[in-house]
């Protein structure tokens, strides 16, 4: 039974203070509409699914397989259906005040694994590590051998409502010659705050999440209103890695998963940081899934574009890995306004994770 006070407050993001969470814990009582969840397929392998080994020839040809093409594990190809492509060399136009530039980009598909209905929780560390040096490597290349590319996004879609329209574990890749919005955003706003305090805002989010506590009282009555313990919105914690519930969290269950040391590109992180990483990831998707088992989601990393706009922002930007359970429906007043609603603390929400193991 849920003892706690209810909540209903509207909080800032700190690092994009344009965006908002609203907090209404006594919505949760209401009858809603509740995002399905997956049941879990346990099979290895599927003969009609086209990323089952064995059905290469349905995928367009392979762009990386780890470790061969023979005997791969991980297989990168690039998407059948992209929403980006290479194929037109139209740069801009300009209709009065309509402006278009031209799809141009790179859309692949990571096949994740060479079992068909494996989940990131099950697989093994050393595998997951496997996984995150292909993003890696593949975002490097890109940004290598491509000068119109801004940005590269990887992405992980599990469900329908988040997006996935094959059941095969994959995640995905988009490289493209615009740095999207909400990118932009948090490295601006990163920059700005660095600017006047000298400091990453990530890291001090950090250091906030590891000592910072406090009580705020009544002044009228003396009660407490509202206290804040260490460690309270940690959900796991790693050498080199922390997984911290966010205050404003737009999603009930959203977990982001940072390195404890600045650094503000994923593709420098080296092999003990990705092997760290792996666990932390592995573990944080078993609390989830333990506690949601089944539940939509998407996973994506945000990190600094290698662009000249952003040339100065490896001191104030920190790279960082998001989750976002998928476990409601967005509402017309969520669609309208823009402002997320969730109906269980973050609080209480990192609590549950944090005893889910």
């Amino acid at each position: 039974m849920n003892t706690e006070e209810p909540v209903r407050e509207i909080r800032i993001n700190p690092v994009v203070p344009s965006e908002s969470v609203l907090v209404a814990t006594e919505r949760g009582l209401r009858p809603r509409k509740e995002e399905e969840r997956v049941p879990h397929d346990t099979r290895v392998h599927v003969a009609s699914c086209p990323f089952c080994k064995g059905n290469e020839d349905r995928t367009p040809p392979t762009i990386l397989a780890v470790p061969d093409e023979d005997n791969w594990e991980i297989r990168i190809v690039r998407n059948l259906f992209p929403v980006l492509g290479t194929e037109s060399d139209q740069r801009s136009l300009s209709l009065g005040l309509q402006q278009v530039m031209d799809g141009y980009g790179h859309h692949e598909v990571i096949i994740d694994h060479d079992r068909h209905g494996i989940e990131v929780h099950e697989m093994q560390a050393s595998h997951v590590a496997e996984l995150l040096g292909v993003y890696q490597r593949r975002m490097r290349e890109l940004l290598a051998m491509d000068d119109r590319i801004k940005y590269v996004l990887v992405f992980k879609n599990f469900g329908s409502a988040a997006g996935a329209s094959i059941k095969h574990t994959h995640s995905q890749l988009i490289a493209m010659p615009i740095i999207p919005e909400n990118i932009y955003n948090e490295i601006e706003q990163s920059r700005n705050y660095f600017s006047r305090h000298h400091q990453c805002i990530f890291c001090n989010l950090i250091d906030e999440a590891l000592t910072f506590e406090a009580t705020i009282y009544n002044r009228d009555s003396g009660e407490i209103r509202r206290k804040i313990d260490i460690g309270q919105y940690i959900v796991e914690k790693s050498e080199r890695f922390i997984a911290i519930k966010p205050f404003a969290s737009r999603y009930e269950w959203e977990v982001h998963i940072l390195p404890l040391r600045h650094q503000s590109d994923f593709t420098l992180a080296d092999q003990d940081d990705l092997a760290d990483l792996a666990g932390v990831l592995k573990r944080t998707m078993q609390r989830l899934d333990r506690i949601l088992g089944g539940a939509q989601y998407n996973y994506y990393f945000h990190t600094v574009p290698r662009c000249d706009i952003f040339s100065d922002c490896d001191s104030s930007y920190h790279w960082h890995l998001e989750i976002c359970p998928r476990t409601t429906v967005p509402s017309g007043f969520e669609l309208g306004s823009g402002l997320f609603v969730t109906t269980i603390s973050p609080e209480q929400a990192a609590a549950r994770l944090r005893e889910a193991l």
